[in-house]
Parts: structure tokens; sequence; C-alpha cells
């Protein structure tokens, strides 16, 4: 609500204009959610004065939502016990609580020198190759990369980086910067740590590391399958340049929200795979919403045991925790109970949205991304509300749900007699 207040005052808007309370509201709650929905043309609705203030609230909930993280997983893996706590990320063991400063340390640390690379990177293409001015030039780079880091949407132009789709010195360092900040301290730690020996990686790194780069590989061949001969999109470019804008896009597809291309002009083909990945997000304790990718990924493989009729689930030679496989299924199928339930609501309110244009926007919500086809801002002051609702449940409820489930975990003295219903 501080948000809220502060740009509700008269500075923080160009032209006098004096922001409502919803305006702000949104907006706040987008910022700090690390979404970057908006219901107003940022670039040329606020201020220099309120475009700080929304880089502020961006970057103190990215830090937030990973220092809060970090203290919820360390939390549940000391009321685990020892046989459940040896289930849990190993990196999440290194720090005891009672060196929570040296781990908050740690994560500030590895924000700030990712969001300073990219800045000064950015920076240096955008003064040399575009005449910029070297404080237009850091303002705009150091915005962006705040924005890409954490995986939130917001933009100084009123197109996102559409015309910077070609340079690769502008949409290659934002992008690894939101697939950095995506992938969360836990697996970013341990891969550092033992970059030589992936093998010897905890279970929820490999699924996470290794679960991205098959999202991104697999969602960029889609993506340029389906847009190659789009000139709405893509279809003008050179195959080196149609390569680079979808590898981009993709990247910042899943949970970034900046646009690369203009999602208003994509194939209808391409909204399933955009909703796909937004949904399952990045990795649990980043600046990600979604399913996460470890959760989706899981999952992949109790499928995979199951089919081949395997009494366990195993990742790299161990076995996953039935509690764990139960904890997936849950967090995911009430994720897409409330994605199901909210485009229907949005469909209802607005009483013309297409269905997919609806999934879209919530799946975007929800999974705190921030693309948008066009019509946040035309979705009335009910749909503004349903979005807010959203941007919060998405920011706080995959965490919140799973750690209460591993903590609500109990163990029976006794068992009931089993039976194996009909299924299918």
């Amino acid at each position: 609500m501080f948000g809220t207040g502060l740009l509700m005052l008269p500075p923080m808007a160009i032209e006098d204009r004096h922001p409502s309370f919803l305006t702000a509201l949104f907006t706040s709650t987008s910022a700090i959610s690390v979404t970057g929905l908006a219901v107003v043309d940022t670039p040329h609705y606020w201020s220099t004065a309120g475009l700080v203030v929304i880089t502020v609230l961006t970057q103190l909930g990215g830090l937030g939502i990973l220092t809060g993280a970090a203290l919820v997983i360390l939390t549940v893996s000391r009321r685990l016990g020892l046989q459940n706590r040896l289930l849990v990320q190993a990196e999440t063991l290194e720090y005891g609580l009672g060196n929570i400063r040296r781990l908050l340390l740690h994560i500030g640390a590895t924000v700030l020198a990712c969001e300073a690379l990219m800045t000064v990177v950015v920076t240096g293409r955008l003064w040399m190759a575009y005449d910029y001015s070297l404080g237009g030039a850091l303002w705009s780079a150091g915005f962006h990369s705040i924005q890409a880091f954490n995986n939130s949407g917001f933009s100084l132009y009123p197109d996102g980086l559409l015309a910077f789709s070609r340079d690769p010195w502008i949409t290659l360092p934002l992008a690894f910067g939101s697939v950095v900040g995506g992938v969360g301290f836990p697996a970013l730690f341990e891969a550092v740590r033992q970059w030589r020996r992936p093998a010897r990686w905890a279970v929820a790194t490999k699924l996470t590391i290794w679960g991205s780069v098959v999202l991104v590989a697999v969602g960029t061949v889609a993506f340029l399958a389906i847009e190659w001969s789009n000139r709405g999109t893509i279809g003008q470019y050179a195959a080196a340049d149609k390569l680079l804008a979808a590898f981009s896009q993709i990247a910042l597809a899943r949970t970034g929200g900046i646009e690369v291309v203009p999602p208003g002009a994509i194939r209808e083909e391409s909204y399933p795979l955009l909703i796909w990945l937004m949904f399952i997000g990045g990795g649990s304790a980043s600046t990600a919403g979604g399913i996460k990718v470890s959760t989706f990924f899981l999952l992949a493989f109790v499928i995979w045991a199951e089919i081949r009729g395997e009494p366990d689930v195993t990742v790299g030679r161990r076995r996953v925790a039935t509690a764990s496989q139960r904890q997936a299924l849950t967090v995911a199928l009430l994720s897409v109970a409330i994605v199901a339930a909210s485009a229907s609501l949005l469909i209802a309110i607005t009483n013309h949205l297409p269905v997919q244009t609806a999934l879209f926007e919530i799946t975007s919500a929800f999974s705190t991304t921030g693309l948008t086809v066009g019509v946040t801002a035309k979705l009335g002051d009910a749909g503004h509300l349903l979005l807010i609702v959203l941007m919060y449940v998405g920011r706080i409820g995959p965490l919140t749900l799973g750690s209460a489930i591993a903590l609500n975990t109990r163990r029976r003295l006794y068992r009931y007699a089993e039976e194996q219903p009909i299924v299918g």
C-alpha cells in the first residue's frame, strides 16, 4: 500500500495527471510482485519519479522474494526431521540458521553483480551504437537490467525491446539475466559450486537447470517453426536474426515479460506455446513465477515411471520421495484449477474476450510474467481487480502451498488395507 500511495502523488505522472487509486494499486502490485503488467502506457504515463518508484518496487520485490524464499526453505528443511531433511536440496543445508546473514549477503551480492554486468554491457551498446547520451544509456540499461533479472515486464519503450530485437548486445544480456534470475538461488549456488561435477547436483538442481535448458531449446525451435514466415513478428528477418529474436523472446517469455516480438501479432499456434511456458515458469526460490520447472519435470518423471511400470520414481540415480511427488501434483493441479476458474471469470466479466486471449492474460498474471496481447488496459475495473488478486496469489501461492504441505507431513502408527480402484 505504501507503493500505491506514492504512485498516487501528482509528481509521479506526467502532464499533470492524477493517477487513480486502482491504477496506482495495479501498478504497484505488478511491480512488487515482479510481474510487469500495466494498465497504462508506462513510458508515456509515468514521470521519471514514477518510473524510479516502479524500479525500486521491482528491486525490493525481487530481493524480498529471494530472501523470503531462502528463509522459508531453511525453516522447512530444519523442521522436516533427519530422514526427510536429506531429501531437501543439499545446498540449503550449507547455511545453518546461524548463518542467515551470510546467505542473505550471498543473495544480495549475486543480484547486484548480475544487474551491474547487464547494465554495463547494455549501456555501452546504447551509448556507442544508438547515439544515447551516457546518462540516458545508463538509465535505460539500468532500468531494463533490473526488470530482466527480477523477471518483470516493465519497459521504457511502448513496444518493449522490439526496436532491438536483432541486436545481440541488447537482447542477449537481458535474456540471460532473466534466465539466471529465474533459476533460483539454491540451484544457482550449487551449480556454480559444483560446475565441474554436475552428476553430483541435487535432484532439484538437476531438474531446474536441465529442465530450463530443455524448455528454452524446445520453445525456441517451436517458436521459430510457427513464426518463421509471419511478417508481423520475425518473418521479415534474416535467419540469424530470427534465431536471436526467437531465443530472446522465449527466454524472456517464461517469466520475464519484456517483448522482443509483438505478442499481439503472433499466430494462434503460438498462444499454447507461450501459455505453457508461462505456466511452468522458472526455478524454486527465484524471482520467477509459475508452478516451477522442478515441479513440472518431476511430474514428467512420475508419468514416465508409471508408463514403464517402475515401482519408484528415479531422477539421476536418486529415488524421489512419494511425499514430493504428491506435493508436486497438488501444486500443479491447484494451479490449473485457479487459472481455469479465473479465465472463465474473466470471460464472464468482459463478456466478449476470446478464450485463448483470456487464458493468456490470466496465465501471465498468475505466473507473474507480464506478457500481454494488448488487452490488459481494456479489461475494466473488475478485470483489473481480478488480475491484482492473481498477481498476489501467483507470487506467494506456490511457495506458501508447497511449504505448508511439507510442514504438514505427519506420521501415522497405522495404515488401512490397500485397494486399487480402476483408473481410466
